[in-house]
């Protein structure tokens, strides 16, 4: 069932704009006609042009748009200056309300183009459905706004245009939850690495589960790669490094690390290098971020180490590593976990627990419970203190 409709006004013909409540009568009333249950809410979506380049035929296009939205109840007139801008002002209402099954209309010449914005602006979390914009009301006399076209691939250069228009309006976002903050460690030189934890500030993402800062796109989440790109890019120019040169994890909570230059592994939670000008990182929340570094051999390393890494030994694979193909000597290593969940907050199943219960005692509270709480801070500290212990 159709969530929410769309009704996209760009590039509409100059000879319909003085009867633009007219063009939407008559959609929402076809809307209305067939569908056996329309959907709530409705959004139109218009060009809003600067006060210097509106002509007359724009100047009457606003006012009938506001009066129009004040007579029907669950319609928004949203307006901005670009496609971009008013396309991502609505996925953030649709974000709001959790909606995901979407119904455009819009006029055919505008479809394929339209459809290079919803790739680049949001995810396989929802579905689109597109239809032609129409003028009549009768559901078996529908008449075309514009002329009929075949889909046909965007040229090159103009989904070149589109990504520069996101890529605009994204930078031109105010940044979210305040400044965007780098905690550092005291025990990395940072006249040989540069180094940092990020929080949650700083970004553009609005998603709660996932603002501001988050660095992660996936299908299955409602930050779309353009976002996390934007992030990224904030965060490089605060820490000064390349972004195009910035190597992230592929998370699969076991303990396989990555030797940059080597063969890349389908995934893994730890990466090392000795490479200069490349940036390294792993992801944390409840999970540890964990950073290696040897200021004699010159090499680092990141790792993810959640519940699962931890007790798998994530982070001796990942000193390991650093050992075996640098020749670092583990003396030298220095270790550093970021922000992670504190033994206040992290419950596991008891079976799970007792492993935890093995390396520490003190890793576990109230482990008679049927859901201890795991300190994972202090098994990946023991399990690293043991790993140098044994090479000792």
């Amino acid at each position: 069932m159709v969530e929410a409709v769309l009704i996209d006004l760009f590039s509409l013909p100059a000879t319909l704009h003085d009867d633009i409540q007219g063009v939407l009568r008559n959609t929402l009333e076809t809307i209305e006609k067939c569908s056996s249950t329309p959907a709530p809410f409705v959004y139109v979506m218009c060009c809003q042009m600067p006060e210097s380049e509106r002509k007359g035929e724009q100047e009457s296009l606003f006012p009938a748009l506001r009066d129009f939205q004040s007579m029907k109840e669950g319609l928004e007139v949203v307006c901005a200056q670009t496609t971009a801008a008013v396309l991502y002002t609505i996925k953030q209402i649709l974000d709001e309300k959790d909606l995901s099954i979407i119904k455009v209309i819009l006029p055919s010449l505008r479809k394929e183009l339209m459809k290079v914005y919803i790739d680049h602006l949001f995810t396989a979390v929802y579905q689109f459905e597109f239809e032609d914009l129409k003028v009549a009301s009768d559901c078996n006399n529908l008449q075309t706004i514009g002329p009929e076209s075949e889909e046909q691939t965007v040229p090159t250069q103009d989904v070149a245009l589109i990504r520069s228009e996101i890529q605009m309006h994204l930078e031109s976002l105010p940044s979210l939850k305040g400044e965007l903050t780098i905690l550092k460690s005291s025990l990395i030189p940072d006249d040989i690495f540069l180094h940092g934890f990020t929080t949650r500030t700083g970004g553009i993402s609005y998603i709660p589960t996932l603002s501001s800062c988050n660095l992660f796109s996936s299908s299955k989440r409602r930050d779309p790669q353009a976002v996390v790109k934007e992030n990224l890019r904030r965060l490089a120019n605060a820490a000064g490094f390349n972004p195009e040169n910035f190597h992230r994890v592929k998370t699969d909570h076991a303990n396989a690390v990555c030797v940059m230059g080597k063969t890349e592994p389908d995934s893994y939670d730890g990466i090392v290098t000795n490479q200069k000008g490349v940036t390294i990182a792993a992801p944390g929340a409840d999970c540890i971020p964990l950073l290696f570094a040897d200021p004699v051999r010159k090499v680092c390393g990141a790792a993810h180490s959640g519940w699962k890494g931890t007790l798998l030994g994530v982070s001796t694979a990942t000193v390991n590593a650093m050992v075996s193909e640098y020749g670092c000597n583990v003396k030298d290593i220095l270790v550093v976990l970021g922000p992670s969940v504190g033994p206040c907050c992290y419950k596991l199943p008891r079976e799970s627990a007792e492993e935890f219960h093995r390396i520490d005692p003190k890793c576990v509270r109230q482990f008679d419970s049927a859901a201890p709480y795991i300190d994972i801070r202090r098994a990946t500290r023991y399990i690293s203190h043991g790993c140098i212990q044994s090479f000792n």
